[in-house]
């Protein structure tokens, strides 16, 4: 049964609950939405409204992403080149929740460190570390025991290991930082780059295959400043008159950029993690598919 702008209206808390989940079981803005759209389309057809219909929405639409994702992670085996996830411009936490409690479970980084863990030992995670859902409310979730549920946790948390993010918490310098690092950039200033750069910074492209990226991660502050400065200037050199339109924007909850076609059509999505002080990650999503959501937030 189609869901009316009525009911969207009147559902928009656990639709927000549900791509909150959704889209952190499966890093994908459009899944998520579909998640989203499918747990409020059953909470639709519920005679008896549940008590809470947020924890309702969150417990359908992490069971429909643990079977989204088994699919899912049939695609990614085949994908070209590095996977990221599709960058979030804002945060869908559910409720009137602070947005830098939760920012660290939409990061990039942490996403792509749960690609390691089976899709239930995700949603375990996810549902202790990011909700805060006690080991009795996880189980029936999952459908394991309580002793099962905190067992999956433990496990997942010694997968996630080291590439649990961790980001400098001076929001304005990490702004500065980021400012200093585009300008560098858009000037071939290699010094200025190293001088930013942490030594063993690792930038990864994600194209699909589709369009041109580095297709395998590329290492070390001297070779990503030089990488940055070539691709920088090669686009420049094939871009159609007009140029691109750049955005600074928080992306996943960190310092990023959005590159726009005079058409409107995004271009790149650019994001960068800061610890002590420097840049010590870049991701780059050019991959057509996993930018069309941005075109309207950014148009």
């Amino acid at each position: 049964m189609p869901v009316s702008p009525t009911c969207d209206r009147d559902y928009a808390s656990p639709r927000r609950a549900a791509f909150a989940i959704g889209y952190r079981m499966l890093g994908s803005v459009d899944d998520a939405e579909d998640i989203a759209q499918e747990t409020v389309s059953r909470l639709a057809r519920e005679t008896e409204p549940p008590t809470n219909a947020d924890a309702w929405a969150t417990t359908v639409a992490t069971r429909l992403s643990i079977d989204t994702l088994r699919s899912a992670r049939v695609r990614r085996e085949t994908y070209v080149g590095t996977w990221l996830p599709e960058p979030l411009l804002a945060d869908p936490s559910p409720g009137p929740a602070d947005r830098a409690e939760l920012a660290d479970s939409l990061s990039q980084a942490l996403l792509i460190a749960l690609e390691r863990l089976s899709p239930v030992e995700r949603a375990a995670f996810l549902l202790r570390e990011a909700f805060d859902y006690d080991y009795a409310q996880i189980a029936p979730i999952i459908d394991r025991t309580e002793a099962n549920a905190r067992q999956l946790v433990a496990r997942a948390k010694k997968h996630v290991g080291a590439g649990k993010p961790r980001f400098d918490p001076d929001d304005a310098a990490r702004d500065r930082l980021f400012a200093e690092f585009l300008a560098a950039v858009d000037g071939g200033d290699l010094d200025g780059l190293e001088r930013l750069l942490a030594d063993d910074v690792t930038l990864w492209g994600d194209g699909g295959g589709k369009v041109m990226s580095a297709r395998r991660p590329v290492h070390g502050l001297a070779d990503v400043a030089r990488f940055l400065v070539h691709t920088t200037r090669w686009t420049a050199s094939h871009l159609a008159p007009g140029g691109l339109d750049a955005q600074v924007a928080q992306l996943n909850g960190q310092p990023g950029q959005i590159l726009r076609e005079p058409t409107g059509e995004v271009f790149m999505a650019l994001s960068v993690d800061v610890v002590d002080g420097k840049i010590a990650a870049i991701r780059i999503v050019r991959n057509p598919e996993k930018l069309r959501h941005l075109a309207a937030h950014t148009a």
